[in-house]
């Protein structure tokens, strides 16, 4: 489905404000401005949420082609191919541009919300976050199957996060993580991220039980609503979500050249 096709015409003050705490929950670690683009760079990790471009103002349309030709260039001295985030907030000019360019389309996700006063209540068991960094990115990064070597990296943006944040882990004794999952409290608004589970125990209610336990934590800490982003052809993690109550508030994408998907292709 087409950003434009969203069942529902997106609330921009919501989106704004999601998408700035979206920022602050995932930190890049350099973030430069181009009018009211946003250049988000981070040399040792390869999230697309923190090395992208992103338009935050529907009327910024100057000088489209040019300032997408700067960009690109900071992304080469980082060496990495440049992608552009789009979001309701993204100009419609600037997406014919990228468009007519040849560039590509590809993961959409869904931004979703759930108002922390209709969480209902799960009889499952109670888990309190971890405050130990490395262990939490051992088992997020097993759980995943990405590579260990990337442990600093990860390290290093969980340490960013200035928000208060708690790291939630599932853990059988002698047999390793079996749930991780990072619940960031910017005020009001509870972020869940980096939700995993082990395949093994996947359709067990393990997620369930942990991102319950991660919101029951914000709750009580004063958060009156969740958010998180999720891929749009992720069915499992969709129904768990909408099972808590969650609801689609906005969808984004990105866009890449062409020659930069080919290339990743072959790697």
């Amino acid at each position: 489905m087409a950003l434009d096709q969203s069942p529902h015409a997106p609330n921009l003050p919501q989106v704004r404000r999601l998408e700035a705490v979206s920022f602050r929950a995932w930190p890049a670690a350099s973030v430069q401005y181009d009018g009211s683009w946003q250049v988000r760079l981070t040399g040792g990790h390869p999230s697309k949420r923190v090395n992208c471009v992103v338009a935050l103002d529907r009327s910024d349309i100057r000088d489209i082609r040019l300032r997408l030709e700067k960009a690109e260039r900071k992304f080469e001295s980082y060496g990495r191919p440049m992608v552009f985030r789009e979001t309701p907030l993204a100009p419609p000019q600037v997406i014919d541009v990228l468009r007519e360019d040849g560039w590509t389309r590809f993961d959409e996700s869904l931004v979703m919300a759930l108002d922390l006063a209709e969480l209902c209540d799960l009889d499952v068991m109670d888990h309190l976050p971890t405050q130990d960094i490395g262990r939490f990115v051992d088992a997020s990064l097993a759980l995943r199957n990405e590579d260990a070597a990337s442990k600093p990296a990860l390290a290093e943006l969980i340490s960013n996060i200035k928000p208060p944040l708690g790291l939630f882990l599932i853990e059988v004794p002698d047999n390793g993580p079996v749930a991780a999952a990072i619940c960031v409290q910017d005020n009001d608004l509870a972020g869940l991220l980096q939700l995993a589970v082990g395949e093994a125990h996947r359709g067990k209610g393990t997620g369930l039980e942990l991102t319950y336990a991660a919101l029951r934590w914000a709750r009580i800490r004063g958060a009156k609503s969740a958010w998180l982003q999720v891929q749009a052809d992720n069915g499992p993690a969709l129904s768990l979500y909408q099972k808590l109550g969650f609801k689609e508030a906005y969808r984004y994408c990105y866009w890449r050249h062409e020659t930069a998907a080919k290339a990743e292709g072959e790697e």
